[in-house]
């Protein structure tokens, strides 16, 4: 839900602001007033594409922040149960050269990053973006979310058995793949195989042996620096004699001062730590043993490892991924038949799974579609669409037409008439007729579509009479379970919103500029009188309160 929306220099307006309600808001005014700038701060906040021709002229940057919230799995991560919305502030900015910086809620992040975030939340119905009902999969998607095809895992399980079965086609075909392999280079990679093989390389096994054969090769230094760190620890005058010593006249000390005693202790500690070490010098000492032969043994084996690496790597992951690269050539020739009859059954059996999860999906879609197609007739007939008919088929394709959408085609057909043809959607309706059946297509999925915040732009458009009474009211249940944000030239439709903001052009000395105020008491019968009849008479303001009266009936 979008609740508050700041605008500054953004096409004609300087600096705005609007808090919409949480049912229905109505946005009115002239043409030409800037109305269209608030549908591209809505964009914007959606992380759709910037222009820098919305910068306002003559300024360096334009700038959009709103405050939404956002809903969220509720329970999931760090997300409380019982707290189903989550606070996100947006900011974004478009400067005159093009560039554009977003932040949520304080911290800078792409564009897309704030699409994935903001869009699923907020769908703008203009008469461009109701052209996207035409298309095939977003007639499958409306049809899947008011089947509950989703939430009942009907579309999830296919998808997933699509998937399997694509992947074990894919492995059948590498098999087969595999059979047409030239003796040369199944050659190569018994070659290859036999090498890395001889060493037996293992990233456990390289690093012990580096790391022996650097003590190896550096034992006289070992030698020499060990035995002289024990003399220096355990001869006659060294460091344990010295702390012996201390310790000792430290204890004299003590009979004078008893607060010396923490210094006995501590040295004593010091003592057996030093003890400890000389001990373990000793014995890391007495274990150095220059074995020349061993040591000629690992430099090879090292050296064995170096040529595999330069030959096959340059890291050893590298030469242990191709020998197991080797090993899959060698193993799919030498056992073609096995594999292949294998990979055969597997896909198969994916095969099998697929078609079970098609059906159950496919006559999902065939018993919900007449009545989905009833529904959305009844709201249409309601917006005086007298006579129109909304006809959902669903048509099974052939097997090498699935995707992972399903098994279907689902086609809106339309019926402008009684005794007129049904027709694709996409070939007879108009962009107003368009824009009521999708309406219609919103009122009648509820709250399953998941998007909490619907904003119309010439919903409107051609309509007038009972019908703009009708699309008023229709609109107002919309507003029940939805956001709804309406630009309308309609009185009729913004004397039901909650909430009413006029957007108006005003020219000073310098230049033109839009000034955007919510419409309040005598204010918004005013605007409602002048939608009515384009002046404020006594009979417009009387038809206008008429109008705002039933908003609270």
């Amino acid at each position: 839900m979008i609740d508050e929306i700041q605008v500054r220099n953004l096409a004609l307006i300087r600096d705005a602001q609007i808090a919409p309600a949480a049912g229905m808001t109505a946005i009115t005014g002239e043409t030409g007033a800037g109305k269209t700038a608030l549908l591209a701060s809505c964009r914007l906040i959606m992380g759709q594409r910037a222009d820098k021709g919305l910068v306002r002229e003559g300024e360096a940057e334009a700038e959009v922040q709103s405050r939404l919230f956002l809903p969220i799995e509720v329970g999931v991560g760090d997300v409380p149960v019982g707290e189903a919305e989550r606070e996100v502030v947006v900011a974004r900015r478009i400067g005159a050269d093009g560039r554009s910086h977003v932040r949520m809620n304080g911290e800078m992040v792409s564009v897309s990053e704030l699409a994935d975030a903001v869009a699923p939340a907020v769908d703008i119905c203009s008469q461009h973006d109701h052209r996207m009902l035409t298309k095939p999969q977003e007639q499958r998607r409306y049809l899947d979310l008011w089947c509950g095809n989703d939430s009942a895992g009907l579309l999830g399980a296919y998808e997933e058995a699509y998937e399997r079965a694509c992947s074990a086609a894919q492995a059948l075909e590498e098999v087969r793949e595999s059979k047409s392999l030239s003796d040369a280079r199944i050659e190569d990679a018994r070659f290859v195989l036999r090498q890395i093989d001889a060493v037996g390389p293992t990233q456990e096994d390289y690093d012990e042996l580096v790391s022996a054969l650097r003590k190896s090769e550096n034992a006289e230094l070992l030698a020499r620096v060990t035995s002289e760190a024990s003399a220096a620890l355990s001869d006659e005058g060294g460091a344990l004699d010295a702390l012996n010593g201390a310790v000792a006249l430290i204890e004299d000390g003590t009979k004078a001062d008893a607060s010396l005693a923490k210094h006995v202790e501590a040295l004593r500690e010091a003592l057996f730590t030093v003890e400890d070490v000389a001990h373990e010098i000793a014995s890391y000492q007495d274990a150095i043993d220059l074995d020349v032969s061993e040591l000629e043994f690992m430099q090879e084996r090292v050296s064995a490892y170096q040529s595999l690496m330069r030959s096959y790597g340059p890291a050893l992951e590298d030469v242990i991924a191709k020998a197991d690269e080797a090993r899959r050539s060698i193993e799919m020739v030498d056992h073609a038949q096995e594999t292949e009859l294998a990979a055969q059954r597997a896909l198969e059996e994916a095969e099998a799974a697929l078609a079970e999860a098609a059906f159950q999906l496919s006559d999902a879609r065939a018993a919900g579609a007449p009545q989905f197609s009833s529904d959305v007739t009844k709201v249409m007939s309601r917006l005086e669409m007298s006579g129109a008919e909304l006809v959902c088929e669903v048509e099974m394709r052939s097997r090498e037409e699935w995707g992972h959408e399903g098994a279907d085609e689902v086609r809106f057909m339309f019926r402008p008439a009684q005794g007129m043809q049904c027709r694709p959607l996409s070939r007879i309706a108009s962009g107003g007729e368009l824009s009521r059946v999708m309406l219609a297509l919103h009122v009648v999925m509820g709250d399953r579509d998941g998007v909490p915040t619907l904003v119309f732009d010439e919903v409107d458009a051609g309509v007038g009479g009972a019908t703009a009474l009708a699309l008023g009211d229709v609109l107002a249940e919309l507003a029940s379970t939805h956001q709804v944000l309406v630009v309308t030239h309609l009185a009729q439709v913004a004397a039901l919103a909650d909430r009413q903001y006029v957007v108006r052009k005003v020219t000073d000395d310098e230049s033109a500029y839009t000034v955007i105020e919510e419409a309040l008491g005598d204010k918004r019968a005013e605007e409602v009188a002048r939608m009515l009849s384009g002046a404020m008479t006594d009979s417009s303001l009387a038809h206008a309160r008429e109008l705002l009266g039933r908003r609270t009936c």
